[in-house]
């Protein structure tokens, strides 16, 4: 089913979500459905899989390094048919410019396409750790709004290098990220604004808000949107804090504000067990708020731990 039509079905009511890592290659699923199960209960209709970069690694070879490309958390769709399979939950792979052609691009809505899956995350992604700024795959889109473009084109059947007349054409529904406190690239947030409506209007159905801390830079953020004429669902995505410094990583990376009540209580703690509480009873008292002003989802980066998403979730639903 359509992120839509979850939303649609609810009436009002707000959903509950989050968004899982894939593990590093030789390690076990079964950690992720460890951290899944404790979440099963408050009934999320759908789970985001991130997809990670390619990066460079450097390889001893008789005592030469030897420079290659390689994805250390690979799979995501294939977790997204095992979770599909084993939880009877819709599954979103997060689909990224940054590191694939178009081609290749086209091949994994394909398989997504057969195994029933029926949302898509269309993200530009980061740049890698070698570049200054984001520079896109030789044959690859440099924006997202080239990406949402290329899934609405598989809707209509229309492919990379020819138009199919079909009665089996995709139909994904289309997630786009949006930013609070503008994206870190944007000269300003109405700038920013200006290329959410351009996704919304090549065909994006719906937006998920990255990270936030002060609940006013959300409902600032979506208020700016619908008078620019942005009519689609935008969900907040919620990250509880969870070391000390996070105060550090967290706007260096992401380039967003810390309340200072929230940093004047994670300065107070003495170690990462008090910040991780400090960060589920913040998220907690977030979360309230946003669902008492009727958002339709409220959707949780877990970075692929439960155990604070589960105190918070205890909580709210």
């Amino acid at each position: 089913m359509k992120v839509t039509e979850h939303i649609k079905k609810a009436k009002g009511k707000t959903l509950f979500s989050f968004e899982i890592i894939p593990p590093v290659k030789g390690r076990s699923i079964q950690e992720l459905y460890n951290n899944i199960d404790p979440l099963i209960e408050f009934n999320p209709p759908f789970i985001d899989v991130t997809t990670s970069r390619e990066e460079y690694v450097y390889l001893d070879r008789d005592g030469l390094l030897d420079k290659k490309l390689t994805r250390m958390r690979p799979g995501t769709v294939g977790i997204c048919a095992s979770i599909k399979h084993k939880y009877d939950v819709d599954t979103i792979p997060h689909v990224l410019c940054g590191g694939f052609t178009k081609e290749e691009t086209e091949y994994l809505l394909v398989d997504c396409h057969y195994l029933g899956i029926d949302n898509i995350m269309a993200l530009r992604g980061d740049a890698m750790r070698e570049e200054k700024y984001f520079e896109p795959s030789k044959g690859g889109h440099a924006y997202a709004s080239d990406l949402v473009k290329q899934v609405k084109n598989l809707n209509n059947g229309v492919y990379l290098h020819e138009v199919i007349e079909t009665d089996n054409c995709s139909n994904f529904c289309i997630g786009v990220a949006g930013y609070p406190e503008k994206h870190l690239e944007a000269p300003s947030l109405k700038t920013d604004l200006k290329w959410l409506k351009k996704k919304v209007e090549l065909g994006a159905d719906y937006v998920v808000t990255q990270m936030f801390f002060d609940n006013k830079k959300y409902f600032e953020f979506v208020a700016a949107a619908r008078e620019m004429g942005i009519t689609v669902p935008i969900i907040p995505g919620i990250k509880p804090l969870a070391i000390k410094r996070h105060l550090q990583l967290l706007p260096q990376v992401f380039r967003i504000d810390l309340p200072q009540d929230l940093i004047d209580a994670v300065e107070d703690c003495k170690n990462n067990k008090e910040v991780r509480q400090v960060g589920v009873e913040w998220a907690i008292q977030q979360s309230k708020e946003l669902k008492e002003a009727g958002v339709p989802v409220l959707h949780y980066y877990s970075m692929g731990k439960s155990d604070n998403v589960k105190q918070i979730a205890e909580a709210i639903f």
